[in-house]
């Protein structure tokens, strides 16, 4: 089977980087995997500008398959057959609505991406689809907790899919950086791999496609307990949006029809540091801090109890505990976010072993943290537009550990 890929909400290619095990040296890029990105799409909304797209072809090569349109728009005919659709999107409500017309079933609320992937698996059928999300998608939304995957897993199978998830901490694995993802792996009840899947205790643990690129403690996992659902219980994707109610554990996997869900625990590789990824000599001046910015960050990292008025008049305390400052260059960083660089509670205050001054992480240090080439991201962005990007990323180096277990699974596929 060609290992054939389509890349949705690409953003700067995290997906691609991991899968092939991309370099990027004196402005060269070298693939080193066997996966043939065949068609990708990168679109952001909210602005007229396309940075990260822009990014993207600058390292991939400007090409009729690489794409700049709302999804939404796409007709799924231009999409190429593929063996693996991969995609990180963003947590939304994922309800359905009652169409007018009952000939038509349910639907989708407008804008939901989900959606968007539903449309494209349901014309395409990949033998194989890998999902990121933020981890709270599992709990999602708070006023019925399960309802969103629950209504993603119904889809799945109705399309003929079984799933598998893991929600993963990348620096359990190698990272530089305590992130917390839930991974979506899906995969068609045609495919050879499908047919191989006996007890969902021994896939989890074991034989399944997270079990072998991430282990856990196996220990652990045999002091907890299973739960198990049935969705075939549930007779339509409608009736999973009005009832659905379920707790879903980091791990899990849905296979004819029944949900198994257990909480797992990583068997843990040495921890890697922040230390380890901080640019060997002194940097631009830009980075290091004035008084009253360090002041400002000891405010918004310190403990404090604020009294506030909600719009009715009532008033409460909002409390929030203290955050280490500077942060520790021994352990891996926290979550990036989006706001990465500016005068935030969530930024990264260091101090610089070069000159003991403090300083923001820069935009190479912020790559590395997602596992990224160096200068990957410097293609015209500004260094603002360069943290937005890595708070939004992957970290690669979870995709590459799954690539490489994905590839033998495809290789499998063509065995006599």
């Amino acid at each position: 089977m060609k290992k054939t890929v389509v890349e949705l909400f690409a953003g700067v290619g995290g997906f691609r980087i991991g899968l092939n095990k991309v370099q990027l040296s004196n402005e060269i890029i070298t693939e080193n995997g066997e996966w043939d990105v065949v068609w990708a799409n990168q679109w952001e909304p909210s602005t007229k500008s396309q940075p990260a797209f822009d990014c993207y072809v600058k390292r991939f090569g400007n090409a009729d398959n690489h794409v700049n349109k709302d999804i939404a728009t796409i007709d799924v005919n231009d999409i190429p057959d593929h063996t693996l659709l991969v995609g990180g999107f963003p947590c939304q409500d994922y309800s359905v609505a009652r169409s007018l017309s009952k000939e038509k079933g349910i639907e989708g609320k407008k804008g939901v991406l989900w959606w968007e992937i539903h449309r494209i698996i349901k014309q395409k059928k990949p033998s194989f689809v890998l999902l990121e999300n933020v981890d709270r998608l599992l709990k999602s939304p708070s006023t019925q907790r399960g309802r969103d995957f629950g209504i993603m897993l119904k889809s799945f199978s109705e399309l003929g899919y079984s799933v598998e998830w893991r929600v993963i901490n990348a620096s359990d694995y190698g990272a530089v950086q305590r992130r917390r993802r839930v991974f979506i792996f899906a995969f068609s009840h045609s495919t050879r791999y499908s047919k191989q899947v006996e007890r969902p205790f021994d896939y989890i643990h074991s034989t399944g496609m997270f079990a072998k690129a991430f282990p856990v403690d196996k220990n652990y996992l045999d002091k907890q307990k299973e739960s198990i659902l049935h969705i075939k219980d549930y007779n339509s994707i409608l009736h999973v949006s009005d009832t659905f109610r379920f707790s879903f554990k980091n791990t899990g996997l849905l296979h004819g029809g029944i949900i198994s869900t257990i909480e797992t625990s990583p068997v843990v590789s040495s921890k890697k540091s922040l230390r380890q990824i901080l640019q060997a000599s002194e940097v631009d001046q830009r980075f290091y801090l004035n008084d009253i910015q360090i002041e400002k960050h000891k405010y918004l990292k310190g403990a404090k109890r604020i009294q506030r008025t909600t719009p009715d008049g009532d008033t409460y305390h909002y409390s929030e505990g203290s955050m280490s400052f500077p942060d520790n260059l021994d352990s891996p960083g926290r979550t990036m976010l989006t706001s990465e660089g500016t005068i935030n509670r969530s930024t990264h205050v260091i101090l610089d072993p070069n000159n003991n001054k403090l300083r923001h992480i820069t935009p190479i240090e912020s790559e590395r943290m997602n596992n990224f080439p160096d200068n990957w991201t410097k293609t015209g962005m500004t260094d603002r537009q360069r943290y937005f990007m890595m708070g939004n990323a992957l970290v690669t180096i979870i995709v590459e550990k799954i690539g490489g277990i994905l590839s033998e699974i495809v290789d499998s596929e063509q065995m006599d």
